[in-house]
């Protein structure tokens, strides 16, 4: 074991992830945006590095990407209502506003910076667009939280959406907390209503892949107390977990939605796939 290594597991794993880590990713995104600065690549439209708290890759190419899903998979209409579940900074968002012109958008995540962000350079220029923040607890991300994910109720009327949307937020809910969401998913969609959302999903062909696939992600614990939902590290299994495929389907039914074919992706180490996570479309019946 390298000296390095060595050092860092003397830190205790919740100081690493909840100062450590930040601070060492605050210290390259402003490295990052002040080398773009200098050399006049600073991009004003999309939020500054510092506050790229969740995913990888090209800001934007992730929203355009999932912006032709919403479309095709989802049938996401330009008047429709639009619900998105973990917001972030307005990655799915903005590509949104040249879309949905009729429609209407809300946003909720558990960050606050971000929310405030979106308020401040998303709503004024598209007022049909509004974030609040879910004050949800959570150890990495919003330590005050006042709620449970397990009992957060959505702040939105039943029936008051057509289509809603969670991008990397599945891969992160503890069991309970999935099946809540679920369910509150049930709530506020109109009947025909769509969501989509991305899933790290077990299956015979998943197993095998992550068994022999180097760089797979690999889900190689089973969850205390859940066999059907398995996670990266027992420590923080939040920091992703997978689900059985029936388990999926089932959560869906108990919160009144039909899911409709997967189109699987790469996480596993498919060659064959759509996107990064699993995507599942499911209706409300």
């Amino acid at each position: 074991m390298g000296t390095l290594e060595q050092l860092k597991n003397l830190i205790p794993s919740r100081v690493r992830r909840r100062v450590v880590f930040p601070v060492l990713n605050q210290v390259g995104a402003f490295l990052i945006d002040t080398g773009n600065r200098i050399l006049g690549q600073y991009d004003h439209s999309i939020p500054p590095t510092r506050m790229h708290f969740v995913g990888n890759g090209s800001f934007k190419a992730a929203g355009y990407e999932f912006l032709r899903y919403f479309i095709e998979f989802g049938r996401l209409r330009p008047d429709e209502r639009v619900l998105d579940v973990g917001c972030g900074i307005g990655r799915m968002a903005l590509p949104l506003t040249n879309y949905l012109k009729q429609g209407r958008y809300l946003g909720i995540d558990i960050v606050p910076q971000g929310i405030t962000w979106c308020r401040e350079n998303i709503t004024p220029k598209f007022p049909n667009f509004e974030f609040q923040v879910a004050d949800i607890y959570n150890d990495a991300y919003n330590p005050t939280g006042r709620y449970r994910a397990s009992e957060y109720r959505f702040p939105a009327d039943d029936a008051s959406f057509d289509f809603a949307f969670l991008t990397s937020v599945f891969t992160h809910l503890l069991p309970a907390d999935a099946a809540h969401y679920l369910a509150e998913l049930g709530r506020v969609l109109r009947p025909g209503g769509r969501v989509l959302g991305t899933w790290f999903i077990l299956n015979d062909e998943s197993r095998a892949l992550m068994a022999t696939r180097p760089g797979a992600l690999n889900l190689a614990h089973v969850y205390p107390g859940d066999p059907q939902a398995q996670v990266v590290d027992l420590v923080t299994p939040e920091s992703a977990i997978g689900f059985e495929q029936q388990r999926v389907t089932e959560m869906h039914a108990a919160a009144g939605l039909r899911v409709e074919p997967v189109r699987f992706g790469s996480w596993c180490g498919r060659t064959d796939h759509v996107s990064y996570q699993d995507i599942v479309v499911a209706e409300r019946v």
